[in-house]
Formats: C-alpha cells, structure tokens, sequence
C-alpha cells in the first residue's frame, strides 16, 4: 500500500501524485499494489487536505492528526474531528489515534468508527515517536475488543529498511489478549476481502 502524506504535510507530494496513481499497475512481481494517501485532518470540522474527487478515487484512505498541519486543541475539540472523520466515508482508517497531544473521548468515539466501518490503525512508529502514545493506543485498542471494531497493524515506516517493523504493536495487542479476528491484516484473504470492500477491486484468495 501507498499511502503517502497529503499535501498540507511539510514535504509532501502535490495533488497531481496523488491523481497519477491510478496509472499503477494492478501488481508488480506478484505483489499486489493499493493506491493510497494519509489525508491530514486540518480542522476540527473534519476537514482534509485532499478534494474527495481525488482521494475518493483511490484504494486505501487514511486520515490522521499531525501537529504539524493541525495545532493541537481541546478533548471536545479533537472528539469532534474524530466524530466528523468517522461520517466521511471517503475514509477507510484513523490513523494512530493514540498521539495524547490529540487526546479525545475514546470511550464515545471508538465505538462510532465501529459503526461507521472504519478499521483503527495500530502502528509501531507511535510508540517510538510519539511520546506517551503507547497508554492511549492500548486503552484505544481494549475498547476497540470490546465494540468489535477492526484494526490493522503495520510499520509506518518511514523508511524502507524499517517495514514490517511491527513487534511492538504485535506485543501491545498480545498483553490484552486481543482478539485475532479483529486484526484484518493477520490474514492474507482476511485482508483481501476488507481490501476488495474499501477499494472495489478483487483480489485473489488462497
């Protein structure tokens, strides 16, 4: 998955890169390919910055909060931009929510993106670079369990010696005996069939 930051991001590509994806094959050497973005959150009214003309035509949507494209506020301020996010439905994932810079009303707002069919990203980069993350990401990932909301589980790189960096989120996730099923990606045709749902396509099951 591709899933470059959008453009409000200090060194991000313009909106053109983002277009320019589809011109993707649908694999290369037999890994399959997901056009994508991490939209940034830009207000507290659920605002990104990408047009849906654009990020709704691409195959894995991420939205998350960065400091840097959205000055941190208050719990009701940041509950209400999750709310937003989680009636777009233009978005597939909330990105590491665990930041407590952006900390919310985990309790009313994880559940929602359970209705809303969002996935909620558990990702190892948190607990390395943002501090304090690993507590909210935790009691995000307890309540998560118990509404049944899915999640996926990844690197977040950065860098590419750094994918499939994900033992910490793994260890996290095992010390609350939480529940497999829920992980879309610790299965190849869980996450194909989530992967054809969000995206359209088809994908090949083994």
């Amino acid at each position: 998955g591709i899933t470059e930051h959008a453009s409000s991001m200090e060194g991000a590509p313009v909106p053109l890169f983002f277009s320019n994806l589809k011109i993707l094959p649908e694999q290369m050497n037999g890994v399959w390919l997901l056009s994508g973005v991490e939209l940034n959150i830009i207000d507290y009214a659920g605002g990104v910055d990408l047009p849906v003309e654009i990020y709704g035509g691409l195959d894995w949507v991420i939205a998350s909060m960065h400091t840097i494209c959205l000055p941190p506020s208050s719990r009701a301020e940041h509950t209400k931009a999750w709310l937003k996010i989680a009636e777009n439905p233009g978005v597939d994932v909330i990105g590491h929510c665990g930041d407590p810079r952006f900390i919310f009303d985990f309790e009313t707002v994880i559940p929602v993106f359970g209705q809303c069919g969002k996935i909620v990203e558990i990702n190892t980069h948190s607990f390395k670079g943002r501090a304090g993350s690993l507590a909210n990401c935790t009691h995000a990932a307890e309540l998560c369990a118990e509404h049944g909301v899915r999640v996926v589980v990844n690197s977040d790189a950065h860098f590419h010696n750094r994918i499939g960096d994900f033992d910490s989120a793994l260890d996290m996730l095992a010390s609350i005996d939480f529940p497999e099923e829920l992980i879309i990606n610790a299965d190849y045709d869980r996450f194909a069939g989530v992967a054809a749902e969000k995206s359209g396509r088809s994908f090949p099951v083994r």
